[in-house]
């Protein structure tokens, strides 16, 4: 098995006096899909918080491409490939929806992710190029956060509950693209509240319990019964 583009070791974090996350470690192989499931309060947007900077972390806890980075500023990030898709979208709303994603390319590395092949990959969003990005449908809005991670040329994404709100059908609109995504070379991580969803798409999956791993493993290998227990406990 190759080296991992990014490894978490042994992360214990959280808000304050509160510990929200107890030696939670995993490798995210390249051009591969992780998912990671669990139920609210597991500690999955704790996790990518931790992950970013965003929460204290030591130094040897984050490793990418072997190298240990936990003491980076959030900043530094994006400039060595990782990017997040947020909860909640956080699109600039008054602008255009190629407006949303100029930015991030004209900042973001460069590389085989353009604007155009953003609007490829969905196309409604060429079709609506010069609409705000607020007078865009939940699902729409969410192809627009997607792409402009994307266009940023990361080599990790991080994709936090990007299902959360949408309809069944629009979930699915937006998840056929996971594949192409994937193909490209880039490897994510998957927060997913819908476990067979998540099974389905990823090639690795770990289930997270009141802040610590509780499964980890081949997405394949686990049961459905694996996974209920795994999520919800004894």
């Amino acid at each position: 098995m190759s080296e991992p583009l990014l490894s978490v070791r042994n992360l214990s974090s959280g808000y304050g006096d509160f510990q929200a996350l107890f030696d939670v470690s995993f490798d995210l192989q390249p051009k591969s899909l992780l998912a990671l499931v669990g139920a609210n309060g597991a500690g999955k947007s704790t996790l990518f918080k931790s992950i970013l900077g965003m929460l204290p972390r030591d130094r040897e806890m984050i490793h990418f491409k072997g190298r240990p980075v936990g003491d980076l500023p959030t900043s530094a990030f994006s400039r060595l490939g990782v990017a997040l898709v947020p909860e909640g979208r956080r699109l600039f709303r008054s602008l255009s929806v190629e407006e949303n994603l100029r930015i991030c390319a004209d900042y973001g590395r460069k590389g085989d992710w353009t604007v155009t092949r953003v609007m490829e990959l969905f196309p409604i969003l060429g079709e609506k190029r010069n609409i705000p990005s607020q007078a865009l449908s939940g699902g729409q809005q969410q192809m627009v956060a997607i792409g402009r991670a994307l266009v940023a040329n990361p080599e990790v994404v991080l994709f936090d509950e990007i299902s959360l709100g949408l309809a069944p059908i629009v979930v699915g609109d937006v998840y056929q693209a996971m594949p192409e995504i994937t193909a490209s070379g880039i490897s994510g991580i998957l927060v997913e509240q819908d476990v067979t969803r998540a099974k389905s798409l990823a090639d690795d999956l770990i289930c997270m319990r009141e802040g610590r791993v509780v499964l980890r493993g081949r997405a394949d290998d686990f049961s459905q019964h694996d996974l209920t227990v795994a999520y919800f406990g004894e």
